[in-house]
């Protein structure tokens, strides 16, 4: 049976199938992307922190939207050559369309390795700093070793571990390696603290399974993570087998009761199952003689003054030692949520930036400061002689935005920098800082200096990601989401592309339908960026 309305439209609305679909299709991809701006919105206006703003580099963003935009036009012009038969013109703008989104996406690939290699982090007392990690250097000036040579990361928390609990499930075993090569290194060694006996088999008696002053090795925590996954499953189904019993028994003495009626009454009497289970060893302890230092990065352990927890649920006890965060590159200073904590207080912005942490330890912030405030009242002169005053004769009609004036971006330490110490960089290189944020090594350390702060002082630190605010978990989404769009549309147009030469002399008038599908949502696409590019680059 032949479908009809594939080719010619129905005379009702005038559409065929696919375009009513299409339709119905973007109608809830409306609906989707609006619940996502609509959230970003109500977020924004509702936020308790200094929202970001004009926190993305403007120029890719705005290739990107010109990109989409000659790539809506040319999808059209490739529909427009198979109406009228021209296969070789729609050839050549369905590649250009192609060729549009993969450049698109690569552009956006760069903006998100920028954004997944800048570290931020935000001090005690709500001082934002930005930069890129580097190496720590010891008191000599020499970048510190592991034991392969390599240099050791900044952002690396060590703790001198006297005593490691390992979850017997959990345990990972690269980590395991790890702690053993250090102790090795260091002279250590990491033996079992108590012997481990367990019950094996049902009525059995408690056998050794190891002794007290045992070599921690992966074989014997694996040989207790075995014999711990049997146990489970033999008192797991001890119990099921258990409660299905008391189930049964509790029906037969209340005929007509409903399972939720009987349920309080249901209960395992765990005093007779005693005999028949198995032992349970859910974590085993080991000492550290005498107790060594071991690293690790951040995202792997939750620190503490004196007992840490690896997300293997490993516990180690123990100091721990100093692990600064050092900034190789700092190149951001903002003090816009300081300041917003310090008024929520009726403290003054000048004395809460002055008693900041940055301020006090860091000559360099405080030069970047003087020079930054100096710079500021030129350019409050310059609104006040240009919009002059309101109506009562005092305050200026403009005056400077709250990012303006607490925040220190890279631009402004770049401008700085060209002021006070004659850096200055191509023109080539200014354009290519659009793309990949400022080039430290042609600007020198006297712009985007080195400065180390302690773990203590760190409330919160994290790359340019989700984990770093509301604003960069909704760009990533609604950006994320749109780039999946961009590559699933540009696959489509691909195949129409590659194999509809076939479909194109068979039936020319269905595939341009197929086509024009294609292209409205290829618009749509285009559509959701125009929205994405003013509310995230431009606001």
């Amino acid at each position: 049976m032949e479908i009809p309305y594939i080719v010619n439209p129905r005379k009702d609305t005038g559409l065929i199938n696919s375009k009513i679909a299409i339709w119905l299709f973007l109608a809830s991809e409306v609906m989707l992307f609006g619940g996502f701006f609509s959230a970003y919105v109500y977020l924004r206006m509702g936020a308790d922190y200094p929202w970001p703003e004009r926190t993305l580099p403007v120029l890719p963003g705005l290739i990107n939207t010109f990109i989409l935009i000659g790539s809506s036009v040319t999808v059209v012009f490739a529909w427009v050559a198979l109406k009228l038969g021209n296969w070789r013109q729609f050839q050549v703008y369905m590649a250009i369309t192609v060729a549009c989104a993969a450049i698109f996406m690569v552009l956006k690939g760069i903006e998100y390795n920028v954004k997944f290699h800048h570290q931020a982090a935000r001090l005690n007392d709500y001082t934002v700093v930005e930069g890129h990690l580097g190496y720590e250097k010891d008191s000599e000036g020499e970048y510190s070793l592991d034991r392969h040579g390599k240099k050791i990361e900044e952002n690396m928390i060590r703790v001198v571990a006297e005593k490691l609990t390992f979850s017997v499930k959990r345990f990972h075993a690269p980590w395991v390696n790890e702690m053993l090569s250090e102790a090795k290194r260091n002279g250590s060694e990491i033996k079992l603290a108590a012997d481990i006996k367990a019950i094996t088999e049902e009525g059995g008696k408690e056998e050794p399974l190891a002794k007290a002053g045992d070599p921690l090795s992966l074989e014997l925590l694996e040989k207790i993570k075995q014999t711990q996954i049997e146990a489970l499953e033999h008192n797991a189904a001890l119990r099921t087998d258990a409660l299905r019993l008391e189930w049964k028994e509790a029906k037969e003495a209340n005929p007509g009761k409903r399972g939720w009626q009987l349920a309080s009454d249901v209960n395992i009497d765990m005093e007779a199952l005693k005999p028949r289970l198995l032992s349970e060893v859910s974590s085993v302890e080991f000492t550290v003689d005498p107790p060594t230092l071991l690293l690790f990065k951040p995202r792997d352990i939750k620190e503490s003054p004196t007992s840490s927890r690896l997300r293997d649920d490993t516990v180690i006890d123990g100091a721990m030692g100093a692990s600064p965060m050092v900034f190789h590159n700092l190149d951001a200073i903002d003090f816009q949520w300081l300041v917003m904590k310090a008024k929520e207080k009726g403290i003054s912005p000048e004395a809460a930036i002055a008693d900041s942490w940055l301020m006090k330890k860091s000559e360099f912030v405080r030069e970047a400061w003087a020079w930054h405030l100096a710079r500021n009242e030129k350019r409050q002169a310059e609104l006040t002689k240009d919009y002059g005053f309101k109506e009562d004769g005092k305050t200026p009609k403009r005056t400077l935005t709250h990012k303006e004036l607490y925040r220190l971006g890279w631009k402004d330490l770049g401008e700085m920098g060209v002021e006070k110490q004659q850096v200055k960089i191509s023109g080539f290189d200014k354009i290519k800082e659009e793309f990949k944020g400022p080039n430290y090594e042609a600007r020198g350390e006297k712009t985007f200096p080195h400065i180390s702060i302690p773990r203590e002082e760190i409330r919160h630190a994290a790359k340019f990601t989700p984990a770093w605010n509301t604003y960069y978990a909704i760009y990533f989404t609604i950006t994320g989401l749109h780039g999946l769009h961009v590559i699933g549309g540009a696959l489509v147009l691909l195949y129409y592309l590659v194999f509809g030469r076939k479909m194109f002399l068979s039936n020319p008038e269905w595939f341009a339908n197929r086509v024009e599908v294609g292209g409205l949502f290829w618009h749509f696409v285009d559509l959701v960026w125009i929205f994405a590019f003013p509310i995230f680059y431009l606001m």
